[in-house]
């Protein structure tokens, strides 16, 4: 799978208005409508834009909009503020396709900057960190007991639409994954994907019904932290907060979970640790 599973300027607008109805945008809805969502023409007019326009955006034969159509895009799609961030990247990265930046993935990919030993310094916290194409690199020993899935060589996402152990870890499990693809679709290097990234992309999308659907709304919603709720088959039910701590130049992404102190949760994950 190559770079043709990263998002383009006029895919996402295309997704994104099929999203909105036209009551949503303060449009009268009609009874001839033959497509779901917004017409062209509705987001040309919401934006100030001509039709003629905007249908260059989206065929991608005009690369270059300014912010000023670009905040109005986002005003006629209704897009937060994780959306209007991924709508500029998908702007820029149009306006300059050959550009490169500086990589570190050598070297995250071959483990040398793994934050093990961080890691390994919190016994009583779940702990692991990804690298850029989504595969385990570091993990604590707890963090491995709460979810074999979070071991290093592992990759979480895949596990999590194709592993029915981890479903079954997770009872919110349809919640879980909305949050994990549009949180991925948020943190997505759109200038430089990670190939194994997109291949990890590219087979879900074949091979999982839940997140080609997903992935084809094209949410964005950046979560660096935020609660969830484990069925642990051996300490019971575990409710965590989580936090996402980005290493940029190795390009990683650090995940630790706790519990609040002195609640059940607590217990149980001490009963875990000490296990």
């Amino acid at each position: 799978m190559t770079h043709d599973m990263a998002d383009t300027l006029g895919e996402f607008l295309r997704a994104r208005r099929a999203r909105i109805g036209p009551e949503e945008a303060g449009l009268p809805a009609g009874s001839r409508r033959r497509v779901p969502g917004l017409r062209r023409e509705e987001v040309a007019q919401l934006a100030g834009i001509s039709p003629e326009y905007y249908l260059r955006l989206e065929q991608g034969r005009n690369l270059n909009p300014s912010d000023q159509i670009l905040a109005g895009l986002a005003a006629a799609l209704r897009l937060d503020e994780d959306a209007v961030t991924y709508l500029h990247r998908l702007a820029r990265t149009a306006a300059a396709p050959g550009r490169r930046r500086p990589r570190a993935r050598a070297r995250a990919r071959a483990g040398e900057d793994a934050p093990q030993s961080l890691l390994d310094s919190w016994p009583d916290t779940p702990a692991y960190a990804q690298g850029a194409g989504g595969r385990v690199v570091a993990a604590n020993r707890l963090a491995v007991l709460l979810c074999p899935f979070f071991a290093v060589g592992s990759d979480p996402l895949r596990a999590a639409f194709l592993e029915p152990a981890m479903r079954a870890l997770y009872p919110r499990w349809d919640e879980m994954t909305v949050k994990a693809v549009s949180g991925l679709r948020a943190m997505l290097d759109v200038e430089d994907p990670d190939p194994a990234l997109l291949e990890t992309i590219g087979e879900l999308t074949h091979a999982s019904e839940r997140f080609a659907d997903l992935w084809a709304r094209r949410e964005v919603r950046r979560r660096d932290t935020g609660h969830t709720l484990l069925r642990h088959p051996v300490v019971g039910e575990l409710e965590l907060r989580y936090e996402k701590l980005l290493r940029p130049q190795a390009r990683q992404l650090i995940v630790v979970y706790h519990a609040d102190p002195g609640s059940p949760s607590a217990d149980r994950l001490r009963l875990l640790a000490d296990g």
